[in-house]
C-alpha cells in the first residue's frame, strides 16, 4: 500500500504530493484526510494523505511513512475539494489552502501541539460500606459519602475538603481517578427564546428560502436596518434542522459575534458552535472537533468558518455581506462569499446574503436574477427610519465649534434629558493622527512604513497602525527642542472632548485599543445595553449589527473623511458605514435622530446618506463605475510587486506590467505600475499593477506563468489578488 502525502512546505516550488510506502503495522489506520509523520530530506515532517494506491512504479526507492497522527479524519472529502478550488481560483499553494481551513492544532506542522482538556473525577472502587470501613478519619468518610451520593466527584472539589485525605484514599485503592474530556468553551444556560411572528414582508422572504431547501439557489436579502433579517435567519435554520440538516452562518467580524451568538444560543441552546479569531487555539480546536463529530447543528463564525466541517449541510447564510472582512488580505487571498458560493453549489443547497447596503456587484447580479432579491422595506416595529441632518462644519468652525457642532451638542443634551442613549461614530482611533513641530517641520513617522505615527494619550506612546512600531512621545521636538503640535482627531481625543463638554455624562469608548482583551467587546456592549452608560463612542465596530433599544441619537464626526481615500470603493464604503451607523438610532419605540457632520454637505454620496436612500446611491455610483470601467462592469486583478530593495522592486514591476501588456488580449486593460497607497510597509517597498477585464481566456494561464517566474526570485515577491476589495 502506498499513499500520496501533501507536506506543509513554504517553498511554492515544492507544492506537490510525495509518495510513501505504508508499513504493514499502520495499514489499518490509513485513511484519506488523516495526518501522517514522514521522513523528508533528513527531517521528520507532517502531511496529509490525499490518496491511497495499491501499487507504485518508481525509479527511486520509496521510503516508509513513520506514523499516523490522527484517529479521526481531519480533511474530509468536501474540504479536500475546497482546497483544490482555492488553489485554482486564487493561485495559492495547496498546502496554504488547507492550512487556512484548520485550527492550529490540526495543521500539518510539528511546531504546534495543543492538548485536549480533561477534568479529573473520583469514583469508588468498592462497595460503599466496605469503603467506609477502610477510612481512618471523618474527612475520608465525608469524601466517600460525597462520591456515593452524587456518583463521580470532581477531584478539585474533593481537594477542597482535604488534599491529604484524597491522596490517602487513592493510595489505598478505595477510590480511583477517571479523566473525562471537557470543552474549553462552555455553553451557559440561557432562558429559551421563542420565535417571533413574522410580518408579511418577512414571511414572504422566509417562504421563498424554505422552498429552495435541497436546491442550489442564491438569495440577496436586502432589508433596511431594523427590518428583522436575523429573525428570518433563525426561523429558516429551524426548518433546516427539522429536515435533519445543518446550517452555517457567517458574520463579518469578531465585534459582531457576542450579540449575534447570544440571540442564536437563546433560540437554539446547545446546538450552536462558534469559530472566530477571538477564541484561543484550544477553544478553536474544541469547537472544530465538536462540529466534526456532529455534536452541533449550527456554526456561527467569521470568515474562516466557511470551512467548518459540517456534515449534511443544508444552508449557508452570510450576514452583512458588504463587509470587507470576508476577504482575506494575506495568502491565500480568498473571499469567503465566493467560497460559500462554491460550497453551496457542490452541496446543491441555498445561499442567503443579507445586508441593508449590498455591494454593487451583488445588487447588480440581483437585477439579472443571478441572485433572487428579497426585499424588506420596513422596520419590524413599523418605526420610520431615523431623520438624518447634515451639518456644514465650515460654518461651525467660524462659531468656534471645531469638533462638536452646536446642533449635535443640543441634541445630546436633549437626549440626556429624556434619559435616552447616544452613539458617536469617528472612524479613527487614537488621540492625534499627526504630531509635528511648527518651528523646524519635524514630524513623527514610522521608521518601517511610509506613514505618520498616531499618538495614543492613554499610554503616552506613538504607534504605527500598520506594522505596530511603538515609541514614547517626547515633550519637545527631538530636533529643535520646541513645543510640538497635535493635529487630527481620534476616538481617544473625542472621548476627552465629550467628557469636558458634558461633565455629567457617562461615556464608553469602543475601538481596537479598548477591545484588545478577550471578551472586552461583549463587556462594553453589555454595559451600554444595561443603561449603565449614556454615550457610546467608537470606530466602525459600533456601526452595524448592534441593537440598543434606548439609542435615539447617532452623531457622525468627520463623515466625509473616508471619501478621500484613494480607492474606487471609497464612496461605497463611506455610504455603507454612515447608513449602517445611522441605522442604530430609533430601533424600538424612540424616534431616531442622526447628525451628520461634514465639510462637504453637497457631496452626492452624503446626500444619499442624508436621504437614507440606497437606491439613489446605487444609481449614482453605478454610473461612475461604468464610465471608469470598474466592477461590476469589469473584473479586477491586483498584482503587488514587493521587495526590500527599491531598485529591484521598481525594475521587476515594470517587467511584470510589460509582460502582461504583451501577453493579454485587447479586452484586458493593464494599469501601472504605480506606488501603493502606503508605499513602504515594514521596510518593504510596494508597487501596484491593476488588470481590468471582462472576458479573457488567456488571463489565468498568463498569471500562472508569472507566478512561476517569481517562485525562485528571493529578492522580489509577486502577490496576485483575484477580485480585490481594495486596490
Amino acid at each position: 500500500m502506498y499513499v500520496e502525502v501533501l507536506l506543509e512546505l513554504k517553498n511554492k516550488q515544492m507544492d506537490q504530493t510525495y509518495t510513501y510506502k505504508v508499513p504493514e503495522t499502520l495499514r489499518s489506520a490509513i485513511q484519506v484526510g488523516k495526518r501522517v509523520k514522514v521522513p523528508f530530506n533528513h527531517r521528520e515532517l507532517e502531511g496529509f494523505i490525499l490518496s491511497i494506491k495499491n501499487a507504485c512504479k518508481s525509479d527511486f526507492e520509496i521510503v516508509e511513512l513513520l506514523n499516523v497522527i490522527d484517529d479521526e479524519i481531519v480533511l474530509n472529502d468536501e474540504l479536500i475539494k475546497m482546497g483544490t478550488f482555492l488553489k485554482e481560483t486564487y493561485l495559492c499553494s495547496l498546502s496554504s489552502a488547507y492550512a487556512v481551513m484548520l485550527p492550529s492544532a490540526l495543521k500539518a506542522s510539528l511546531k504546534t501541539k495543543i492538548n485536549k482538556k480533561y477534568e479529573t473525577y473520583l469514583s469508588l472502587k468498592m462497595e460503599h460500606r466496605k469503603a467506609l470501613s477502610l477510612c481512618t478519619n471523618e474527612r475520608q468518610k465525608e469524601i466517600v459519602d460525597c462520591i456515593e451520593e452524587i456518583g463521580n466527584l470532581q477531584k478539585s472539589e474533593a481537594n477542597k475538603l482535604s488534599i491529604s485525605s484524597v491522596t490517602t484514599l487513592l493510595n489505598k485503592n478505595i477510590i480511583q481517578e477517571i479523566k473525562e474530556e471537557v470543552y474549553r468553551l462552555q455553553n451557559q444556560n440561557r432562558e429559551k427564546d421563542e420565535k417571533k411572528v413574522l410580518n408579511e414582508e418577512q414571511k414572504k422572504a422566509f417562504d421563498a428560502i424554505v422552498q429552495s431547501l435541497k436546491k442550489h439557489q442564491k438569495f440577496l436579502l436586502y432589508g433596511v436596518t431594523g427590518s428583522g433579517k436575523t429573525e428570518i435567519y433563525m426561523q429558516v435554520i429551524e426548518e433546516v434542522l427539522n429536515q435533519k440538516m445543518t446550517a452555517l452562518v457567517l458574520i463579518p467580524e469578531i465585534s459582531l459575534t457576542p450579540q449575534f451568538v447570544s440571540n442564536f444560543k437563546a433560540r437554539f441552546q446547545n446546538q450552536v458552535a462558534i469559530l472566530h479569531s477571538g477564541l484561543s487555539d484550544g477553544e478553536k480546536y474544541d469547537e472544530w472537533r465538536k462540529i466534526s463529530r456532529g455534536e452541533v447543528s449550527i456554526v456561527i463564525g467569521a470568515r474562516s468558518a466557511v470551512f467548518a466541517p459540517l456534515k449534511n449541510l443544508g444552508i449557508i447564510i452570510i450576514d452583512e455581506e458588504h463587509s470587507d472582512s470576508y476577504k482575506q488580505e494575506n495568502n491565500p487571498r480568498y473571499n469567503a462569499i465566493e467560497v460559500a458560493e462554491y460550497r453551496t453549489e457542490i452541496n446543491q443547497i441555498p445561499l442567503v446574503l443579507g445586508s441593508a447596503t449590498p455591494t454593487l456587484e451583488r445588487m447588480a447580479k440581483s437585477t439579472k436574477n443571478i441572485y433572487i432579491r428579497l426585499e424588506l422595506k420596513n422596520r419590524v416595529n413599523q418605526n420610520i427610519l431615523p431623520i438624518c441632518t447634515a451639518i456644514d462644519m465650515t460654518c461651525e468652525i467660524k462659531k468656534g465649534n471645531f469638533i462638536l457642532s452646536e446642533r449635535l451638542k443640543t441634541e445630546i443634551e436633549s437626549a440626556m434629558s429624556r434619559h435616552e442613549q447616544i452613539i458617536l461614530l469617528l472612524n479613527r482611533r487614537g488621540f492625534a493622527t499627526t504630531i509635528t513641530c511648527s518651528n523646524c517641520g519635524f514630524t513623527y513617522k514610522c521608521p518601517n512604513c511610509d506613514i505618520t505615527l498616531t499618538y495614543h494619550k492613554t499610554n503616552h506612546n506613538l504607534r504605527c497602525h500598520y506594522c505596530g512600531f511603538t515609541t514614547f512621545k517626547k515633550e519637545q521636538c527631538p530636533k529643535c527642542k520646541e513645543d510640538l503640535n497635535f493635529y487630527g482627531l481620534g476616538t481617544e481625543k473625542l472621548e476627552q472632548i465629550v467628557k469636558e463638554s458634558f461633565p455629567d455624562i457617562k461615556v464608553l469608548r469602543m475601538d481596537a485599543d479598548t477591545t484588545r482583551k478577550k471578551n472586552s467587546y461583549e463587556a462594553i456592549t453589555s454595559k451600554f445595553k444595561s443603561g449603565e452608560y449614556d454615550l457610546l463612542l467608537g470606530t466602525q465596530m459600533i456601526s452595524k449589527g448592534l441593537d440598543f433599544p434606548r439609542v435615539s441619537l447617532v452623531g457622525i464626526i468627520n463623515a466625509d473623511e473616508s471619501l478621500n481615500i484613494p480607492d474606487f470603493r471609497s464612496g461605497e464604503k463611506t455610504f455603507s458605514l454612515l447608513y449602517q451607523a445611522a441605522g442604530r438610532a430609533g430601533r424600538k419605540d424612540t424616534l431616531g435622530n442622526v447628525i451628520l457632520q461634514t465639510y462637504n454637505p453637497n457631496n452626492p454620496i452624503l446626500k444619499c446618506v442624508e436621504e437614507q436612500s440606497y437606491e439613489k446611491f446605487y444609481i449614482y455610483e453605478m454610473n461612475i463605475r461604468k464610465k471608469l470601467k470598474y466592477p461590476p462592469y469589469y473584473f479586477l486583478i491586483s498584482l503587488k510587486v514587493t521587495s526590500k530593495d527599491y531598485d529591484e522592486c521598481s525594475k521587476e514591476a515594470i517587467k511584470v506590467a510589460d509582460y502582461l501588456r504583451k501577453k493579454l488580449a485587447d479586452t484586458s486593460i493593464v494599469l501601472g505600475p504605480t506606488t501603493a497607497n502606503v508605499f513602504k510597509m515594514n521596510n518593504v517597498y510596494r508597487f501596484n499593477i491593476i488588470i481590468k477585464y471582462r472576458f479573457d481566456n488567456q488571463l489565468r494561464m498568463v498569471l500562472k506563468e508569472l507566478d512561476k517566474m517569481f517562485i525562485l526570485n528571493k529578492k522580489v515577491n509577486l502577490e496576485i489578488d483575484i477580485n480585490p476589495t481594495k486596490i
